[in-house]
């Protein structure tokens, strides 16, 4: 991972911008959404920058400037010299999906964005909203926070009262509280052979159970790009077979070639 993704609030904090073609404009309209008070660099006590200077030596010379004063800067059109980039966004407030390439291809993580605006729909937002506001209600009725995980995924999995690709809605969360029994998920031990260590090898179902699985049992030699690809959270064990698995929740046993 060449850099880390992360969502800042500038609600009301300056952020300085530089230029003023159309490079400039674009980026003082994405500004003005997250609602950013954008200044100049004169006495603006800020800690993020744009530059989109057109002037080769100019744009150098103020990215010098503003990292000598400990500014973070994005520097248009100059990826090397960019602390952080500004990536193609898909906006489902709150929902934001931010897709990008590190600043190797704007077009290919806007050709992403558009693909993904197609998939997701309207109602998304109001999903997120209303799980938000939910919050105390499905602590209550889950006080286990492993317990409550495997119920939010099932009921946001494909195919789930919630499924957000289906469909959940705002609505949908009153129903589902109201209609859940409250039992934890049944423990279950499933199987993945891999064929590779690449992970864009992986099949539908090896990747979805990859982002679902509370804990993973591998074997010493399933690629660290492969492990990547399961929830940061989940429990890693090496194991040199097959485990015995009684929950709670869902765990994997991964290892290379072909199905016990």
């Amino acid at each position: 991972m060449h850099s880390l993704p992360l969502f800042v609030n500038l609600m009301g904090r300056p952020v300085i911008l530089l230029g003023d073609g159309e490079a400039a404009r674009a980026k003082r309209r994405l500004l003005d959404r997250a609602g950013a008070d954008v200044r100049g660099e004169e006495g603006a006590d800020a800690v993020l920058a744009i530059v989109a200077l057109e002037d080769e030596d100019e744009a150098r010379a103020a990215i010098a400037r503003l990292k000598a004063r400990g500014v973070l800067v994005n520097a248009v059109d100059r990826p090397a010299l960019c602390d952080f980039t500004l990536p193609a966004i898909v906006d489902r407030d709150p929902v934001l999906i931010a897709i990008g390439t590190g600043g190797a291809s704007a077009g290919l993580a806007k050709a992403l964005r558009q693909r993904l605006e197609a998939l997701l729909p309207a109602v998304l937002g109001g999903l997120a909203a209303s799980l938000g506001k939910a919050r105390g209600a499905m602590r209550e009725r889950w006080p286990d926070a492993a317990a409550r995980r495997r119920a939010i995924d099932a009921a946001l999995a494909e195919g789930g009262v919630l499924d957000p690709l289906g469909r959940g809605d705002a609505a949908g969360v009153e129903r589902w509280l109201a209609g859940q029994a409250g039992e934890d998920a049944p423990a279950r031990l499933e199987e993945v052979a891999l064929l590779c260590d690449d992970p864009d090898e992986l099949t539908l179902r090896a990747a979805r159970l990859l982002g679902q699985a509370d804990h993973i049992f591998h074997a010493a030699d399933v690629a660290p790009a492969i492990l990547d690809r399961a929830r940061a959270d989940a429990a890693r064990e090496v194991r040199d077979g097959a485990p015995d698995w009684a929950g709670p929740g869902l765990a994997l046993w991964l290892h290379k070639g072909r199905r016990a």
